[in-house]
């Protein structure tokens, strides 16, 4: 018996070197630099939400767009708790998350995505990434049409999918504590 399971052990050992020598994408870890490049992606999937909405265009569109290509709804649980949501703090599906981007009458959902930004600059106070996972934490600034910056403090979880991409599994954001 002893021998058909060490038989089975390094049959499934072979596979899994077999694997890893054909490079397969769910076998490349994640990076600081593929983290950089996801925050990058997010940013300018805000402002491009805003700039679609301020020129009448599609911008319900662009933001499902945006939450597919980003996230991992579908994929895993995401955990997604928005800077601006004090009723419905926690948003665990597409449909949740996508009210608070371009807003729904009757809730608290005003569109945060379709207020007007114009830029979005980040500044990470870590980055931890390994085979399987990575988080982030730090700030970002949204700059608005006025040229002003809102600070708001973030801490994003990515994950790898079965074609390679990285996604959303963890966003929380909130506005800095303000001692009155």
């Amino acid at each position: 018996m002893k021998k058909n399971v060490f038989g089975i052990v390094a049959a499934v050992g072979g596979l899994a070197a077999t694997a890893c020598a054909a490079g397969t994408s769910s076998d490349k870890g994640i990076t600081k630099d593929d983290v950089i490049a996801a925050q990058k992606e997010w940013g300018e999937g805000i402002v491009a939400i805003s700039s679609v909405h301020s020129s009448g265009g599609d911008y319900a569109a662009r933001a499902t767009e945006h939450i597919n290509t980003l996230y991992a709804y579908g994929e895993t649980d995401v955990m997604f708790k928005p800077t601006l949501a004090a009723d419905d703090q926690f948003r665990e599906t597409f449909d949740e998350a996508l009210a608070y981007f371009i807003g729904k009458e009757g809730t608290e959902d005003k569109g945060f995505a379709i207020s007007g930004w114009t830029n979005v600059r980040w500044e990470n106070n870590g980055v931890y990434a390994d085979d399987n996972s990575a988080m982030a934490m730090g700030n970002y600034w949204f700059t608005g049409a006025d040229g002003a910056e809102t600070k708001v403090e973030y801490t994003f979880g990515y994950v790898r999918n079965e074609d390679g991409d990285l996604k959303i599994n963890l966003h929380h954001s909130s506005l800095p504590f303000s001692p009155e």
